[in-house]
This record gives C-alpha cells, sequence and structure tokens, in this order.
C-alpha cells in the first residue's frame, strides 16, 4: 500500500482511471439499493395518460397504496435489477468521463472553468446514455408490468424477450435512445455544472460534519434543478420505452415528435409527470451520489 500522504499527481493517470471508475460505481450502487422504489413510482406517472386510464393514480400515496394492497410489498423493487446491474457502470461512466472530459477541456483551454464543468456534464451524460438504454428498455418494461412481483418474468428472461421479438435496434434493446440521450445529456449538463460551480463559491466549513452538509445541500439542488429541466425529455422516454396505447400500435416514436404529442393531448402539465417521485428520488439520490464518489475517490487515493 502507498502512503496516505500519496499526492495524486504522482500517480499514473492509469490508475487514478481505475479509482474514477471504481468510485462512481459505488455510487450508483449505494444509491439505486436507497432509492429505487421512487424511480418505479415516477414511472408508473408517466406511462399512464388521461383521466380514462382505469388504473390511474392519484397521487403519490394513491400509487403506493394500491401497489403495496394489488401488487404486494416486493412490487416496490420492480425492475431493480437491471438497474443494479447497469448502475454500477452506469455511474461509473458518468464520474469517469466526466473526468475525462474535464480534463481534455481544460487542456491548453482559454475557456472559463464554470463552462468546462458544464460542457463535461453534457459530455458525460451523451455517454452515460448510449451505455445504459438497453438496460432502461428491459427497467420500464418490467417496472410497467401490473403483476404480482412473484409472477413477473425475470429480467434475463424480459430482456431475451425484447431482444428475440424487436432485436437491438431502435425498435429493441436501444428504443427511446434519443431521448434517453435527451434525458442525460441535459441532466448531467446541470448537475455537474450547478454542483462544481457552485461548491467552488461557498466557502468550505472546517468542522467536517458541517462541510458534509454544505456539500449535500449543494449536491441536493444539483438533482432537484436538474431534475425539474430534463423531465419532459424522461417523460418522452417512460412513453415511448412503455406499453403503447393500442397494443400492436406504435404511437410515440421519437423523442420531439412524443413531446408534441403528450403536450397536444394532455397539455403542458403532462409533460412533467411524476416530477415529484424523480426529485424525491434525484435530489437526495443526487446528494447521495455525489458524496459517495468524493468519498470513496478520496479514500482511495489515501489507501490504495
Amino acid at each position: 500500500m502507498t502512503s496516505p500522504s500519496m499526492d495524486a499527481r504522482q500517480r499514473s493517470p492509469f490508475a487514478l482511471a481505475a479509482m474514477q471508475f471504481a468510485a462512481g460505481g459505488c455510487a450508483g450502487f449505494v444509491e439505486v439499493s436507497i432509492m429505487h422504489p421512487l424511480d418505479l413510482v415516477k414511472t408508473r406517472f408517466q406511462i399512464q395518460r388521461g383521466p380514462e386510464d382505469p388504473n390511474r393514480y392519484t397521487s403519490l400515496t394513491d400509487c403506493f397504496r394500491k401497489m403495496y394492497r394489488q401488487e404486494g410489498a416486493l412490487s416496490f423493487y420492480k425492475g431493480i435489477l437491471p438497474p443494479l446491474m447497469a448502475e454500477t457502470p452506469k455511474r461509473a461512466v458518468k464520474f469517469f468521463t466526466f473526468e475525462q472530459y474535464k480534463s481534455i477541456f481544460a487542456y491548453g483551454s482559454y475557456l472559463p472553468e464554470s463552462f468546462i464543468f458544464t460542457l463535461s456534464g453534457l459530455c458525460s451524460g451523451l455517454t452515460e446514455a448510449f451505455v445504459i438504454n438497453p438496460f432502461e428498455v428491459v427497467k420500464v418494461k418490467l417496472q410497467a408490468e401490473r403483476s404480482v412481483f412473484t409472477e413477473q418474468k425475470g429480467t434475463i428472461a424480459t430482456a431475451r424477450e425484447i431482444l428475440a421479438q424487436d432485436g437491438f435496434g431502435i425498435r429493441g434493446l436501444n428504443k427511446g435512445l434519443t431521448s434517453t440521450l435527451g434525458r442525460h445529456g441535459v441532466f448531467n449538463m446541470v448537475y455537474f455544472g450547478f454542483y462544481h460551480n457552485v461548491k467552488t463559491m461557498v466557502p468550505e466549513y472546517e468542522d467536517k460534519r458541517i462541510d458534509l452538509m454544505r456539500r449535500f445541500a449543494i449536491g441536493l439542488c444539483s438533482g432537484v434543478l436538474a431534475s425539474c429541466i430534463n423531465i419532459p425529455f424522461d417523460v418522452a422516454k417512460s412513453r415511448i420505452q412503455g406499453p403503447q396505447p393500442v397494443p400492436g400500435q406504435i404511437k410515440y416514436r421519437t423523442c420531439f415528435a412524443t413531446i408534441r404529442t403528450v403536450y397536444a393531448e394532455e397539455g403542458f402539465f403532462a409533460l412533467y409527470k411524476g416530477l415529484l417521485p424523480k426529485v424525491l428520488r434525484l435530489g437526495p439520490g443526487g446528494a447521495i451520489m455525489l458524496l459517495v464518489y468524493e468519498y470513496s475517490f478520496a479514500w482511495m487515493k489515501e489507501n490504495l
């Protein structure tokens, strides 16, 4: 083991990259394990269409109550395996690529640091979307099903079914890729840009517990703001990847066409369906990810 006092600059780029990747994976695993039920509820709200839906949820509490009564307590963890399988590499990619893009854009650049943070976040989100989209297709299909948890098909079986029926392309495991690119690109752009810019403006505290609260509060605001801005892309993604209104007929095909359709048929606020569970998840969840990443990375640099 190396000395705890070894400076990060003495390490090889490969070693630092491996630590960034591992720390990002830890952040993703912890966040999903804690916050998944809210992601499921968010998806349920986004795929329901209008007052004519007989299974419509009227509120967050109503959704939790109906799911518990009709589908059982384990139903809150429907579709958790795809994000658990995906979140470790996904968040690893998220944080790793953000650090790499940040280094690339900063090298010999006259760009303002604030812009570098925002641009690096955008690029990391677009990269992350390519990695995660097949897992999202499987997750949304599992989350949309209203069967009892124990009667539901497994993750691998569901993925094989999608692959057999529609293949790996834009009608199969990569359905909704454009909306996923929009969702993750916009989210990471705001998330990383806000967090790192504000963190540099708000002074650190010597008391570690107070400073932890400072970083958690900034991370919370980052997650909430990013969630509020990117949710129309999220709604479009859920509509495209979820069940279509009429079985066998594809109504929601592309990202911006779906946004226009939802707006025209259901109004402006339909583009913000699922915002409350999304904010409740990605507000504290976003803060948890940033803190787990930073503390994990710092621990690895000191102890490995």
